[in-house]
């Protein structure tokens, strides 16, 4: 029976425990957290439910061996993230700007991890403990898996593979991997020879290239052209399928990077042993002195029931990273760790969300995908849902009851997003009315992202139409059960696809739902999107046309200005964007108007420190809780 203890992380630690030394190392770029939200903490305790002694090594210093040295050399390797997230995210914002804090680090100090976290750690590993075996893992190894355009040098870099010198990747969620991995490691084999693992990539010399599967464009064709670029992404897209997907190559100068298929989802039962693993389930006492983890805060009362996304946007790496088919744990899984949060020290009645990449999914998109794997080039709900699509939320709905009614717990949110576009394509309206009932916290955040056609089918999504359908039944359930709550929509500017008229589309929309969006959200080119690949390439992947990408700063800023129509700090950005699209008919007093003529105060600007959403009604929810308290006070 294992103890509920963190992993040694210090040589005192494992002394403690009776060790000698450790079979691997697990290095993160992350904060020791050990919640089976941090890929991290599960990654390890997999390894040690194997049977294998592992230290952990969280954010280490890279300039100094000694921080590396701490368990001295590991009997078997080291397994190498850069934590939940890709250190360059981590880092900068969409504007490629510091940022001024790290939700991973303790305290939410920045700077406690190296860019391109994975290859600077590799390259100390290699530096001190020369040929040991290094597999890669997490997001930033598995997004970063093949050449890709890298946003913050602004050019293609090769596989992570070449670049950290590691000797495999784990993509995906790597659960599987791992095991088989470290067990064929405790077997005596060599890592040169675990080359059949599926979820994995590895290097060959061009001349052992293995037959079979598809080639991509090679590093150096994609660095001449980008229609081959295009091409490559395309590919791997669409071969990120773990029933119908191939093996895939791709050239490095002399060598070939070889992608086996993707590995197997989890099944339920799998699942249901990996949330059963002894967390500790908070961030390692050492952090107690900064604070705690600010990362932690937002997921530690809250279960995740479900993996994979058929909903597959675009600008979305979960594809790429977990795949499309969905797969979910027991209801007595969920209903077990529920129990367990209740006991908690920090409890207080509310679970915070029960969710995952989409929150209402507990299926794959359709029955066909068992057999045959999800479409390819194909999307199950975009632009409009599938014909074989089944939504029902039945087996959802009765877990959400379950967990509701249970002592102690007084609310259960759901917070990690609702696909609005499938749960209208359920004919049975008991979850929807149970939703707005019994799990929205005063507002429920959806992505309608746009509402320019064009654009949506740029980034893979429904039309504007089915926002406006979900909507207006959102606002009538809650009208009916006498409860005060709103819509927070995701909007997002200057995806690829996206013109100044667009925009200005999009403000004319944003104005008649009422809406007030406090923060726009610029196009983020992460690796391994085919959003990235239009906004490198300027081309569609899929069909080879031409796409416009707004690029420069000042392009960017206007299409953000005018979805913020009513800042005075961004009236001449918002004036000029109207003149640039002949739509000066915008300016002016009339009720269809955005912005007054320059040097009117016929039209008042709506600003306040408080939170602006709105529902249909037009009503400002900042405003009338402001005058709710003062008339309390």
């Amino acid at each position: 029976m294992l103890n509920k203890t963190f992993l040694p992380v210090s040589n005192k630690d494992m002394k403690e425990r009776g060790w000698d030394s450790v079979d691997f190392v697990y290095v993160s770029g992350d904060a020791y957290v050990d919640h089976p939200t941090f890929g991290p903490a599960i990654i390890t305790r997999v390894l040690e439910n194997e049977g294998f002694r592992v230290g952990f090594i969280s954010q280490p210093d890279w300039h100094k061996n000694s921080d590396f040295t701490v368990f001295g050399k590991p009997r078997l390797g080291f397994f190498v993230s850069s934590g939940n997230i890709d250190s360059m995210v981590a880092h900068y914002t969409v504007a490629k700007r510091k940022r001024s804090t790290d939700a991973y680090s303790p305290g939410g100090k920045i700077g406690l991890r190296p860019d391109r976290a994975v290859t600077v750690y590799c390259h100390k590993i290699r530096e001190i403990f020369g040929d040991i075996p290094i597999i890669i893992g997490g997001l930033e190894a598995s997004l970063r898996r093949f050449a890709h355009y890298d946003y913050w040098d602004d050019k293609i870099h090769p596989s992570i593979l070449f670049e950290s010198g590691a000797d495999l990747i784990s993509f995906g969620m790597g659960e599987k991997q791992t095991k088989i991995i470290a067990g064929r490691l405790n077997n005596g084999e060599n890592i040169s020879e675990i080359t059949d693992v599926k979820g994995t990539c590895y290097a060959v010399p061009v001349q052992n290239t293995p037959y079979g599967g598809v080639e991509c464009p090679s590093f150096e064709n994609v660095l001449a052209s980008k229609k081959e670029y295009a091409v490559s992404c395309r590919l791997q897209q669409d071969e990120q399928d773990h029933i119908r997907g191939k093996m895939l190559k791709q050239r490095h100068g002399k060598m070939m990077l070889i992608q086996n298929q993707p590995m197997e989802p989890l099944t339920t039962e799998e699942l249901d042993k990996i949330y059963d693993l002894p967390y500790v389930r908070t961030y390692h006492p050492m952090y107690e002195k900064d604070g705690g983890v600010p990362g932690l805060s937002e997921v530690e009362f809250s279960i995740t029931h479900n993996r994979g996304c058929f909903g597959g946007c675009n600008f979305c790496s979960i594809a790429f990273h977990q795949g499309r088919y969905v797969t979910c744990r027991s209801r007595e899984s969920i209903v077990k760790e529920a129990k367990l949060l209740t006991t908690l020290p920090g409890f207080k009645g509310y679970i915070h969300d029960v969710g995952g990449p989409t929150a209402n999914f507990r299926r794959p998109s359709c029955d066909i995908q068992e057999k045959h794997g999800l479409c390819k080039g194909k999307k199950c709900l975009a632009p409009t849902a599938c014909k074989n699509l089944i939504s029902t939320h039945e087996e959802y709905l009765e877990i959400l009851r379950e967990l509701r009614n249970l002592p102690k717990v007084k609310k259960v949110f759901i917070r990690s997003g609702i696909r609005y576009d499938y749960l209208l394509c359920d004919k049975n309206d008991e979850f929807f009315k149970e939703l707005v009932e019994y799990h929205v916290s005063g507002q429920l955040k959806v992505a309608p992202e746009h509402c320019s056609a064009a654009v949506l089918d740029k980034m893979g999504k429904q039309h504007i139409e089915s926002y406006k359908q979900f909507s207006k039944r959102y606002f009538n359930y809650t009208k009916s059960i006498g409860k005060e709550q709103y819509l927070v929509p995701y909007l997002m500017s200057s995806h690829p696809g996206a013109t100044l008229k667009n925009a200005v589309e999009l403000a004319e929309f944003i104005k008649s739902e009422h809406l007030h969006p406090e923060q726009v959200q610029d196009f983020y080119p992460t690796p391994g999107t085919i959003s990235t690949a239009m906004y490198y390439t300027e081309m569609d992947p899929y069909t080879l046309e031409s796409v416009y990408v707004a690029k420069t700063p000042h392009d960017k800023a206007m299409q953000r200005a005018i979805m913020q129509y009513f800042n005075p700090k961004n009236y001449d950005l918002v004036i000029e964007a109207l003149k640039r699209t002949g739509r000066t008919d915008l300016i002016g007093r009339g009720d269809k108007c955005l912005i007054a003529p320059k040097g009117s105060d016929a039209l008042r600007y709506q600003t306040s420190s408080n939170k602006h959403y709105t529902n249909k009604r037009g009503v400002n929810n900042g405003k009338r809780n402001l005058q709710k308290r003062k008339k309390k006070s």
